[in-house]
């Protein structure tokens, strides 16, 4: 089964999946978030993580039986994210084309604060 999907507004708005923000906060503020998306770091601007710590994160929004939609800016780093977690047994998909291709649709993003 596939774990990457195309977003639409029906499913960032009206599902029951929590969207999950992996980008860094320097590109929260450049772009703005999806609304009401969790905004949970995964790599660092140097590129490092803490897995252990991002699964914390992870299980504290509903651990594995929650849905989630990974988001970053083009769907690359929400690839490689979607597949570890899917291997630890997270329901989890990776929103492909990301924010980019969100706001190439005319999707409204919200102001990061």
């Amino acid at each position: 089964m596939s774990i990457d999907v195309y977003p639409d507004k029906a499913m960032l708005e009206e599902s029951d999946m929590v969207i999950v923000d992996i980008r860094t906060s320097p590109e929260w503020q450049q772009t703005g978030i999806v609304p009401n998306s969790k905004c949970i770091t995964f790599f660092d601007q140097s590129g490092n993580y803490d897995a252990e710590a991002f699964l914390k994160s992870m299980d504290e929004l509903g651990g594995k039986t929650q849905p989630i939609g990974l988001i970053c800016r083009t769907g690359s780093r929400t690839s490689q994210v979607a597949n570890f977690m899917n291997q630890e047994g997270y329901d989890v998909k990776n929103l492909a084309g990301g924010v980019m291709k969100l706001m190439s649709e005319g999707y409204a993003l919200t102001p990061y604060e």
